[in-house]
């Protein structure tokens, strides 16, 4: 009942969202005046009461164009793959230099793969780049069957033969042990698609390592607790109704409440810059939680694995993961190159666990392995804005040069 009592709240509170629209633009033109200071500070609160909303679909990732070299470049989203559970996405751009192709593996945590805009531009500038456009659960029909981490490995997989040979992978966060474990996998079947170079971000590889707040929860409960909790039913008006999901607004609510106090303060801001007409500022709080607020759902298997095997188990640190019943060894990649990046400051993904891949991989030459810690960064700068723009993508960028 989780699930419909949340619907539910939400039927409830939509017309006085529609209200506060349909009244915000009245009073633009009230007897106030349009640039009155009380008109301002009554559109502000009206808009702060509009935002109040949590949505269920993917925003557009709006890159329409890159600078590559000193020539604005058009950018295509092309569906190359359409798969049940997730879209294999191509940023096609118009270039007739053949450049290097990397498929970036988004997380399956709640959130949207734009939630990675800012990783796919970077990487436009010198790669031909793919990204997994992973599904909302509560959107995909009972009828294409169950969706767990051998399924997500098996979609790499499936993505990797679709690039072609001699590809290379990024993962980010979450998808770094399905990553490792597919590479693996492929490696051992000297599968002609294995990647060149694997690129693992801030990744729970051996979550035991410096637990966070984030591991200590996931094994503070039983895996029952987890599935009487929080796995619910899909209400009956969308197209996977009755598959059981781990809802995306329940990951939102845990995200919030480990900084709750940073997002009450952002929106204090955001009503500030809107009561003061100050629409750049106000614009670019309001960008980062319109993608904030765009949550989807997990497969209940997925996420139960993913708190049971990844977390709970550790079973890829400790030998112990499997593949559709098949033991999986990273001691079988020889070829592809590692890279490992980590935050400073992540509260997520701690120092050493997502370097515990370097161990796992025993059969690389040292050549082949390398390890970047970047100071000072949390965990979504790892992988988005200055940091990740200016430190860290040039050791992606040269890794991947150097095995073209």
């Amino acid at each position: 009942m989780l699930y419909q009592a949340y619907q539910f709240q939400d039927d409830l509170i939509a017309p006085l969202r529609d209200l506060a629209r349909r009244l915000q633009v009245f009073s633009a033109t009230a007897f106030w005046g349009p640039a009155g200071d009380m008109a301002r500070h009554f559109s502000a609160a009206l808009e702060m009461i509009s935002r109040f909303e949590i949505t269920h679909e993917r925003p557009d990732f709006a890159i329409s164009s890159i600078m590559i070299g000193n020539r604005d470049v058009p950018i295509t989203v092309e569906t190359v793959l359409d798969m049940p559970f997730g879209k294999l996405l191509r940023f096609a751009a118009d270039v007739d230099t053949p450049r290097p192709r990397i498929l970036v593996v988004a997380p399956l945590s709640g959130h949207f793969a734009t939630l990675l805009r800012g990783t796919v531009q970077t990487l436009l500038r010198d790669h031909d780049v793919y990204i997994t456009d992973w599904a909302n659960a509560r959107d995909v029909p009972l009828s294409a069957g169950r969706f767990g981490i051998d399924d997500y490995m098996d979609y790499v997989i499936r993505f990797l033969e679709e690039i072609g040979p001699g590809g290379h992978v990024l993962a980010v966060c979450q998808p770094c042990v399905q990553v490792l474990a597919a590479v693996a996998v492929m490696s051992e079947e000297r599968h002609p698609a294995t990647p060149r170079t694997m690129t693992l971000m801030a990744g729970p590889i051996d979550p035991r390592e410096s637990p966070t707040e984030v591991n200590e929860l996931a094994v503070s409960k039983s895996l029952a607790w987890f599935e009487n909790s929080l796995i619910s039913g899909v209400p009956w008006r969308y197209s996977g109704r009755g598959r059981r999901v781990y809802p995306g607004f329940l990951q939102l609510v845990a995200f919030m409440a480990m900084n709750m106090q940073r997002h009450q303060d952002a929106h204090r801001k955001l009503y500030d810059h809107l009561a003061k007409g100050e629409t750049v500022e106000a614009g670019k709080i309001k960008s980062f939680y319109d993608e904030y607020f765009a949550v989807l759902d997990l497969t209940e298997e997925f996420y139960l694995e993913t708190i049971d095997r990844v977390f709970q188990k550790a079973e890829l640190a400790t030998g112990t993961f499997t593949h559709h019943g098949r033991k999986v060894d990273p001691g079988q990649i020889r070829n592809t190159a590692l890279l490992t990046v980590e935050g400073g400051r992540d509260d997520i993904c701690a120092l050493g666990q997502t370097s515990a891949a370097h161990d796992l991989c025993r059969s690389l030459r040292p050549h082949l392995k390398r390890h970047h810690l970047q100071a000072n960064v949390g965990h979504y700068g790892v992988f988005n804005g200055r940091r990740w723009e200016g430190e860290i993508y040039p050791v992606v960028r040269n890794m991947i040069l150097a095995m073209e």
